[in-house]
C-alpha cells in the first residue's frame, strides 16, 4: 500500500497561529477591531488608538517574518495571505466605519464608506497579483498611509465644527482613495521608517490617551 505524501498532508488551520508573525498580524486585527468598537461608540480618540497600533503590527509582523529562521515556503505563503485579509478590515472597513460613524450612519456617507472598502480591496488584489514595482516601490498609495494620515487629521477634531470636521474627513477619505489606485509610483517606507512609526506611534497614542483622561 502506498504511504501518504508528508508534503500533501492537511495540516492544521490553527497551527498558523503559532506562528510568530501571525501572532503580530492578530494583534494587529484586535487592534483594528478595537477601534471599530469605539467608532461605532462615537469614542474616536479611543478608535485612533487603535488604529495607529493597527499599522504599528502590520509593519512590524513583515519585520519579524524576514528575520525569522526556520519558517516553511506554507508559512511565508498562508502568512501573506492572512497579512492581506488583515489589511482589508483595518484599512478598509475600519476607516469606512469610521467615516459612517462620524457621520452619524447618514445615507450620504454610504458612498464614501463603498469607495473606501471598493479601493481597498482593488488595491490588494493588485498589489497580490502584480506586487511592488521595484523593490522600494509601490504602484498608488499603500493602504496603511491612509491611517498614518487620518489619525494625524483627527489630531484637529473638536477645533472645528462636527459637520465642518465631517465634510473635511469625507474629502481627506476620498483624496486617499483615489490615490490608492492612482497610477502614481510611491515609495515603500521601511529601514529606519519604523522607528519613526514606533515614536509616532507612541506620541499619538500618548495625545489621545491624554484626551481620554481628559474627556468629559
Amino acid at each position: 500500500m502506498a504511504r501518504p505524501n508528508s508534503a500533501n498532508a492537511p495540516v492544521s488551520i490553527l497551527s498558523f497561529a503559532g506562528d510568530l508573525p501571525n501572532i503580530c498580524s492578530l494583534a494587529g486585527l484586535l487592534c483594528a477591531v478595537l477601534a471599530i468598537y469605539y467608532a461605532v461608540l462615537e469614542n474616536f480618540s479611543a478608535a485612533m488608538i487603535g488604529l495607529i497600533w493597527a499599522v504599528f503590527f502590520d509593519w512590524s509582523d513583515g519585520i519579524i517574518a524576514r528575520h525569522l529562521k526556520g519558517r516553511n515556503d506554507k508559512q511565508r505563503e498562508f502568512g501573506g495571505q492572512l497579512d492581506s485579509l488583515i489589511d482589508i478590515v483595518s484599512f478598509s472597513i475600519c476607516p469606512s466605519i469610521i467615516l459612517l460613524s462620524y457621520g452619524h450612519f447618514s445615507p450620504w456617507f454610504l458612498p464614501g464608506a463603498f469607495i473606501i472598502v471598493a479601493t481597498g480591496v482593488l488595491r490588494l488584489s493588485y498589489f497580490n497579483v502584480f506586487g511592488l514595482v521595484d523593490k522600494s516601490t509601490y504602484m498608488g498609495l499603500a493602504l496603511d498611509n491612509n491611517i498614518i494620515i487620518l489619525v494625524f487629521a483627527f489630531l484637529f477634531n473638536g477645533l472645528i465644527s462636527h459637520m465642518a470636521f465631517s465634510i473635511f474627513i469625507y474629502i481627506l477619505l476620498m483624496m486617499l482613495a483615489a490615490m490608492n489606485v492612482a497610477p502614481i509610483k510611491t515609495p515603500k517606507f521601511a529601514g529606519r521608517w519604523y522607528y519613526a512609526l514606533i515614536a509616532y506611534t507612541v506620541i499619538l497614542s500618548t495625545i489621545f490617551g491624554w484626551q481620554l483622561m481628559h474627556a468629559g
